[in-house]
């Protein structure tokens, strides 16, 4: 991973990110009592801004934690911290948390100022090997709490699900529910059935991928059939394509499923062709 970019955000002010301080009561620190937003920029600009916030404000309005700025002031804000860090590509983590109490309490909730924080760092590349041969995966029991939908810091389940998927030589870890397909550590997943895209129906279960939506807008729009349904392991592993998306590295293919071959083990026509589509559409302000 490169190194962050040097400045960040940090409650009203733009500073160098080795300076920001924030107190070890806040209750992100003590009871992981925040969300958080991921933001792809190109060339300077958020294309999915007007997802995230939105996003953004179902996750604070779940957790009953005051939204401190309106979509304007929001993008305000970010737009600040990008041009302070060079514009161009990179990705901005978002935290907001609940705040500091001087004590450690579990509730009632209490009535505090939200502590914002945000940093920069490059986007990831995504190699010509990936691109050319897809990635590897396993999968992996889903044991994430029951409000996947949230984007909740709370994220101990899937730093150990992905580092199981590390130890065992692979990229990420496709989850499973009960034998139901959910989502990857990091990731949604996508699988391709007879040319059309399947993706796990909306749930409190998994979370609302901004680069999933944006899939689904550039299917309609291109004719290419997509829907969600409910997808079984077995349909899971008898798929003629895996996708992972995300906002860090748009869609990759997966060719490798728990040792076997995704399909005919390469990257497909419509992953190829969607791939396309999703990298065309950084290049161009977004509708919504």
């Amino acid at each position: 991973m490169a190194e962050p970019l040097p400045t960040c955000y940090l409650n009203g002010t733009l500073q160098p990110l080795r300076e920001a301080r924030v107190s070890p009561l806040d209750r992100a620190f003590l009871f992981a009592d925040a969300v958080y937003e991921v933001f792809a920029v190109h060339a300077g600009y958020a294309s999915r801004l007007p997802r995230n916030l939105a996003r953004l404000e179902f996750s604070l309005r779940e957790l009953a934690i005051e939204n401190p700025h309106d979509a304007a002031g929001w993008t305000q804000l970010l737009q600040a911290l990008i041009e302070a860090n060079g514009g161009g590509d990179m990705y901005v983590y978002l935290q907001v948390s609940r705040g500091a109490e001087y004590g450690r309490n579990h509730a009632p909730l209490p009535k505090l100022t939200p502590t914002v924080f945000a940093f920069c760092a490059p986007l990831p590349p995504v190699t010509p090997q990936v691109l050319a041969q897809g990635v590897t995966c396993i999968t992996a029991s889903d044991t994430r709490w029951a409000r996947c939908d949230i984007k909740s810091v709370s994220l101990l389940a899937n730093v150990l699900l992905r580092e199981q998927a590390t130890q065992a030589g692979a990229t990420e870890a496709i989850l499973l529910r009960d034998g139901w397909l959910t989502d990857g550590s990091a990731s949604a997943v996508h699988v391709v059935r007879g040319g059309e895209i399947q993706t796990p129906p909306r749930s409190h279960q998994l979370l609302p991928g901004t680069t999933r939506g944006l899939i689904e807008e550039l299917a309609a729009a291109n004719g290419i059939p997509c829907r969600s349904v409910a997808i079984s392991e077995a349909a899971l592993r008898q798929a003629d394509e895996i996708w992972l998306s995300a906002a860090t590295r748009g869609v990759v293919a997966v060719t490798m499923l728990d040792g076997k071959p995704v399909g005919t083990g390469k990257p497909g026509a419509v992953w190829q062709r969607m791939r396309t589509l999703v990298e065309a559409s950084w290049l161009r302000p977004a509708t919504s």
